[in-house]
């Protein structure tokens, strides 16, 4: 289940597992349209107002930009300040600090 606006998570998955050969032009473009749409959604909306499945899937999502972008600190790891995956999937679940 997704909230209003955002790609479902299976969604999400099903794309990730379809090799890109296999993907047509028009898939592909669909793909990049919504994946623009959801990110922008991702940003917008605090995680107050987010499913708790929408948060994890979110934290996912923001840890793996993160790692392409190299903003993970000067260890190569999480920032100190930044939550991790792991706080960011127990905060979700009401089991966080």
């Amino acid at each position: 289940m997704s909230d209003l606006g955002r790609k479902d998570f299976s969604d999400k998955l099903s794309e990730k597992v379809t090799p890109q050969e296999s993907k047509s032009t028009t898939t592909k473009l669909s793909e990049g349209v919504t994946n623009l749409g959801d990110s922008a959604s991702r940003n917008a909306v605090p995680d107050s107002e987010k499913s708790t499945t929408q948060k994890l899937s979110d934290g996912m999502t923001n840890e793996k930009h993160a790692h392409e972008s190299g903003h993970t600190g000067h260890t190569g790891h999480t920032s100190a300040t930044e939550p991790s995956l792991l706080d960011k999937a127990k905060d979700a679940v009401g089991m966080g600090k």
